[in-house]
């Protein structure tokens, strides 16, 4: 790949993350998992033609990034580590529940993008399952799996990365009580200060 599609790719990665970001109101301390086939960036059928070329750009761009807003980052590995995701290992300090296993990430067994986070992360640790607070997929690898209930799509700026489709989104709490609960904190202050001191359920 040329420096200058490489270029590209980073141009793209960056403006759809930052809009992710803004359209989701993601956090300090959130989670951004990202699923990548660099094989359908260069045109190519998933899983067949994966490369490093590509993946530096993802890597770099989304770890800048980032780092700017406080997220931890996820990779997403491919389907012969069962997807499993690489991880800085500080973040199991802030998620007890995340479980390690035991691999480590290749080309052609992890996927290109999963093994290049795996080599210029800090202190990368493979674990089985993550539940994140947004996501993007690039290529079609099926990120959803990774995500926190419920998923609320947005649309990319850039629907393209090479020849790979790319799809986002960001989750929300799910909402609950029926026809009387409420969800926002303007009307929910409303209605405790005009409930009545004998007034309940």
């Amino acid at each position: 790949m040329t420096d200058s599609i490489l270029q590209v790719v980073a141009e793209a990665v960056e403006t759809n993350m930052r809009e992710l970001i803004e359209v989701g109101g993601l956090r300090p301390g959130n989670i951004l998992v990202i699923g990548t086939s660099t094989s359908e960036i260069i045109g190519h059928r998933i899983g067949t033609s994966g490369t490093l070329d590509a993946a530096k750009p993802i890597f770099e761009t989304a770890l800048r990034i980032s780092r700017e807003y406080g997220l931890h980052l996820a990779f997403q590995c491919c389907e012969h580590l069962n997807r499993a995701l690489i991880i800085e290992e500080e973040l199991l300090a802030y998620s007890p529940l995340l479980e390690t296993v035991s691999a480590i990430p290749v080309p052609k067994a992890g996927g290109s993008m999963a093994s290049y986070a795996y080599r210029h992360f800090t202190k990368p640790v493979v674990v089985e399952t993550i539940q994140a607070h947004a996501g993007i997929d690039i290529g079609s690898t099926l990120i959803g799996m990774h995500l926190r209930r419920v998923a609320v799509p947005v649309r990319p700026p850039v629907r393209m990365i090479g020849h790979a489709f790319v799809t986002m989104a960001f989750t929300r709490p799910k909402l609950i009580g029926g026809i009387r609960a409420v969800y926002t904190e303007d009307v929910a202050e409303q209605l405790y200060r005009a409930a009545s001191p004998d007034e309940d359920c």
